[in-house]
């Protein structure tokens, strides 16, 4: 499966963190940039230290952010994927001890600060892709090796 897809939502979220960096955040800092610069010494100025370090991460981020909108795919439902697992599918596993696992299948772009999201490139998700519900399957990790049944596949629309 390609890294360089996306769910419209994760999106949508990567486009809105773009914007609130170049139309919010990165005029803020560049006001306290500007001010801290006009009281003298920058050298020992701690808030024009700060500020200057914080410009250069909006910008890193920023650059990053275009960079990346440009060569992402956003994959849209389409209803051939009911009954299977596949990208952008709400999957929840369950173990032979009654144990679930539940996840989003999405791309690694989408992961971050999500615990029940699990990237395309995952062990799980791998193992999960194209199997019908009731599927046996097997994940594979540094780790261990675990057997999982698919219970339920869902899809937001």
């Amino acid at each position: 499966m390609d890294t360089q897809v996306i769910t419209p939502e994760g999106y949508q979220a990567l486009e809105q963190e773009l914007d609130q960096l170049w139309r919010k955040e990165r005029p803020e800092v560049t006001k306290k940039v500007t001010w801290a610069a006009s009281l003298g010494d920058r050298s020992e100025n701690a808030d024009y230290q700060y500020n200057k370090k914080r410009l250069r991460e909006i910008d890193r981020r920023v650059r990053y952010l275009r960079k990346r909108l440009e060569v992402l795919r956003v994959l849209e439902y389409n209803p051939i994927q009911e009954g299977k697992a596949y990208f952008g599918a709400w999957v929840t596993l369950a173990d032979e001890d009654d144990n679930t696992l539940n996840f989003r299948i999405v791309g690694p772009d989408e992961i971050y600060g999500k615990n029940n999201y699990a990237s395309v490139k995952s062990p799980v998700a791998k193992a999960c892709l194209g199997k019908p519900l009731g599927e046996e399957v097997v994940v594979k990790t540094e780790e261990q090796t675990k057997e999982w049944e698919i219970v339920e596949i869902r899809y937001e629309r």
